[in-house]
């Protein structure tokens, strides 16, 4: 701080003699006002190349600019010291607009990033104004909440539709379901979500697509879509059990390996069996998963079947009929094998969403959660700064068991 700037603070409390705080925000809130207005003043200066009551003078002769002052119009400005009533200064040729307070706007000093923020968080509308009003002694209503909120949909759009790098070397699918208001009715819809592992070994959220109840017929175009911004190849895709994943993993993405989630399918069989068997039956069939080779696994997956296959036989089939896309991982060193036996890290990016929505038990539109989800994912990718472990690793067994396909 200037020797000039504390002799004027000094003199502004002598004169106010302040006796709270209530009363030094209060004469802060006022010269922000005196310094909001000052600076208008000078952008309009500038527009018309003159000072205020200055006449121009051309060749000696006082004349008149094509262009002057023309009154000002009243603006109530919304600040983090609460609201600000300017005087907006005007031209005649209606040329100026101010550049510190935009002509439509009415937030200054990054309010519109805060209540962007608590939105970010979870916050319903009507909390958030709630919490602006409370913070600020500002008035907003939900409806502008929501107008603000708005105005992020070209951002997010513009992400959406980012190109991406031409080789993931992993790549997770998995959705996760919301309520939703359509045509008067309250629906069940998906947010399909893809996340990749990129060649330097960092997650990166690829889209979030919000479409019906889960399909195969929509993966397939999300596929295509991932496919036109630029991905040429996948090594392996690591799904759940959604019935026609791979036929259309396989229509896209024909050299891709397909890894289905060990954990989404001991789920899948668990539910056909007795709650009294339930823990003698999951042992066995760690048996199975755990194996360190694939033989030994099917060797196990025999035993398994010999003793569960009579009182199960739906819990056995499921592994024998996808035992192909199960094992996938058992041709891949421990390093690889860490990554993509699950999709514990996409149901891990799902439980922060969750996190984020738990408090809206219906969304009014499709565009109103992706929203909220875009803006989760902004916060939630901050963090991932690190790559995964031992990449290096990784990234030379990738080398040897995917040479002549796309350079890694």
């Amino acid at each position: 701080m200037s020797i000039a700037t504390k002799e004027v603070i000094r003199d502004l409390i002598k004169q106010q003699n302040f006796s709270s705080t209530t009363e030094i925000m209060a004469e802060i809130k006022e010269m922000f006002r005196d310094v909001l207005q000052e600076v208008m003043e000078a952008e309009l200066e500038t527009e018309l190349g003159y000072e205020k009551h200055e006449r121009v003078s051309e060749n000696g002769e006082e004349t008149v600019s094509k262009n002057y002052r023309n009154g000002y119009s009243k603006k109530t400005v919304r600040t983090q010291l609460g609201e600000v009533e300017v005087n907006v200064p005007r031209d005649r040729n209606g040329e100026y607009t101010p550049q510190i307070i935009g002509k439509y706007n009415r937030n200054a000093d990054g309010m519109e990033e805060k209540i962007l923020s608590l939105y970010a968080a979870g916050m319903s509308q009507r909390d958030i104004a709630e919490q602006i009003k409370k913070l600020y002694d500002v008035e907003i209503s939900a409806e502008l909440v929501s107008k603000i909120s708005d105005k992020i949909i070209p951002q997010l759009n513009e992400w959406q539709n980012r190109p991406l790098e031409s080789v993931y070397p992993f790549v997770f699918m998995d959705a996760i379901h919301y309520k939703i208001r359509e045509n008067h009715q309250i629906v069940t819809k998906a947010a399909y979500v893809v996340l990749g592992v990129t060649l330097e070994g960092y997650k990166e959220i690829l889209g979030i697509w919000v479409g019906g109840n889960e399909s195969s017929k929509f993966w397939l175009s999300v596929l295509n879509e991932l496919k036109s911004r630029g991905i040429k190849d996948v090594y392996l895709f690591c799904v759940d059990g959604l019935s026609g994943f791979r036929e259309a993993i396989a229509a896209v993405y024909p050299q891709a390996g397909i890894q289905r989630c060990i954990i989404h399918q001991i789920r899948s069989c668990m539910k056909y069996v007795n709650y009294k068997h339930m823990k003698q039956f999951a042992a066995d069939l760690k048996l199975v998963y755990t194996s360190v080779t694939e033989e030994s696994a099917l060797n196990a997956l025999m035993s398994f079947k010999d003793k569960w296959g009579a009182k199960y036989p739906a819990a056995v089939k499921s592994w024998e009929d996808n035992w192909d896309i199960l094992s996938t991982f058992f041709a891949y060193p421990p390093a690889i094998r860490k990554i993509i036996y699950t999709t514990n890290i996409i149901e891990g990016l799902h439980r922060q969403f969750r996190k984020v929505t738990k408090t809206k038990a219906v969304f009014p539109t499709d565009d109103s959660l992706r929203k909220m989800l875009y803006l989760a994912s902004n916060n939630i990718v901050k963090k991932w700064t690190q790559r995964y472990r031992e990449w290096d690793m990784v990234l030379n067994h990738l080398a040897l068991l995917f040479e002549g396909r796309q350079a890694v």
